[in-house]
């Protein structure tokens, strides 16, 4: 079976609602993920905006999110997942506003595109502290045994 990665929130390439995002609740969406390899060791979930500041204009990838050490037997995130709510022995990284977390979409002009990738790794993320997605990715290369992604779209209404 191969990694699959999905919202109740939105389709891919469709619209993340106003909930998810600096105009609503700021809340994680619910994300929900299938066919984890037997030999995976843990799973990591990075969001990010590859469109800022401007789409039409990108000069750098905006970091939403980085969960690592997530447990194979995991098979997702509800609505609104926050820190005390992940499963044990779960961790995040700094995300771009360096603060653990998530941080929903605001983009500044135009609709950015949300890219949340999950990687399944062959082995557990150890000693990473309050790493950023630099650090993961790093600390991942090598170790990557299967990868997906979803993502979705969002332009400030205001």
């Amino acid at each position: 079976m191969t990694l699959t990665l999905r919202s109740t929130a939105f389709i891919n390439g469709g619209e993340i609602p106003s909930r998810y995002t600096c105009e609503g609740m700021d809340l994680s969406p619910p994300l929900e993920w299938q066919g984890v390899p037997d030999s995976a060791r843990s799973l990591v979930l990075i969001v990010d905006d590859p469109d800022a500041p401007d789409p039409k204009a990108p000069r750098m990838t905006w970091v939403h999110w980085v969960v690592f050490n997530i447990s194979p037997d995991v098979t997702g995130f509800p609505d609104g997942t926050v820190f005390a709510a992940l499963p044990l022995g779960t961790e995040q990284g700094l995300n771009d506003w360096k603060k653990i977390g998530y941080g929903g979409p605001c983009p500044p002009i135009g609709r950015h595109r949300y890219f949340h990738k999950l990687y399944a790794l062959d082995t557990v993320l150890k000693g990473m502290g309050q790493p950023d997605k630099a650090e993961i990715e790093a600390a991942m290369r090598g170790h990557i045994l299967e990868q997906t992604e979803l993502f979705g779209t969002y332009e400030k209404s205001r």
